[in-house]
């Protein structure tokens, strides 16, 4: 039995489908309203800050993913977050389950710097300070050796469906529904997107690769890195049509941030827009050479044709 805790997102729905594919027919969705992804998926209803409702859903499974997602907002994430990991990190160390946590690099200096799994956590807000405070959660217990556990970290997400990044929903979106598209900050800074798909595969694998545990994975991105202003050229090229672009500079965020909510909780990330963003995933490439990568120009033509 191979347990998804945090059921029914993007990360998590591709997650189950490639599990089913390659790996086992035995898949636990577990979340408060988990919806089956293939057939014989078993549906468990818990809410993962219940420390018995976390050990029953955990009860009985080799291997647990945490891709559990809140709402972007701070006090929730300070709130709920630590609580929901040291329930899961204790039922995992209950059962004998291996844990798969997929992170974000909320935790990493919004600078050019290259990232590594060796990049030290320096957060530049809330929401950072709390994945950090997860990630190392998980390895101290690790390292106790109280559970057998990895972490496979991404950067800003871009995909199909319902795939919900500012990426998708300010450039990808937009063009889809013949609109200008928005660029936060900067445009021709270089972006690491990863390919939702490609992410849930990666973890997958993963989990199920023995000597893959005791340690911290950066998911597989495509190097080629684009610029928004590179994404939406080729955007144009697939469509067709010519598609301008509108830079939103800072001040209009800091403008915003006192009058909307969401853009108040975003304000922390803006400063990774400013330049370069380089998320390395050669670890991964290395350890596993023959993992198709989605490339930027395949993935734009499938947002686009959906």
């Amino acid at each position: 039995m191979q347990t998804i805790l945090g059921a029914g997102g993007p990360i998590a729905d591709e997650l189950a489908r490639e599990l089913f594919r390659n790996h086992t027919k035995e898949i636990r969705l577990v979340s408060r309203k988990p919806v089956k992804v293939n057939d014989t998926d078993e549906l468990v209803v818990a809410d993962l800050t219940d420390a018995e409702a976390t050990s029953r859903a955990v009860a009985g499974s080799e291997i647990a993913y945490l891709t559990v997602g809140l709402p972007l907002n701070s006090e929730l994430w300070e709130r709920q977050f630590p609580v929901i990991m040291r329930n899961v990190i204790d039922a995992c160390a209950e059962h004998g389950t291996k844990l798969v946590f997929f992170d974000n690099t909320y935790m990493y200096p919004g600078t050019p710097a290259p990232q590594t799994e060796h990049t030290a956590y320096q957060p530049g807000g809330r929401k950072g300070r709390v994945r950090g405070q997860l990630a190392t959660m998980l390895l101290d217990a690790m390292d106790a050796g109280r559970i057998e556990g990895l972490i496979g970290r991404a950067p800003e997400f871009y995909g199909p469906g319902n795939a919900k990044s500012y990426t998708n929903t300010l450039v990808f979106d937009r063009i889809k529904a013949g609109k200008r598209p928005f660029v936060p900050v900067n445009a021709k800074a270089k972006r690491s997107l990863i390919w939702t798909p490609d992410a849930s595969r990666a973890l997958a694998l993963l989990g199920n690769t023995p000597d893959a545990y005791g340690q911290t994975w950066h998911l597989p991105i495509d190097p080629n890195r684009k610029t928004y202003a590179e994404l939406v050229a080729i955007a144009s090229k697939v469509t067709g049509r010519k598609i301008g672009y509108t830079v939103l500079p800072m001040f209009v965020f800091r403008i915003g941030r006192r009058f909307n909510p969401t853009l108040d909780e975003m304000f922390e990330l803006l400063v990774r827009y400013r330049g370069d963003n380089i998320f390395d995933s050669s670890k991964f490439a290395a350890r596993f050479p023959d993992f198709p990568v989605t490339t930027y120009r395949e993935g734009i033509e499938q947002i686009l044709a959906d």
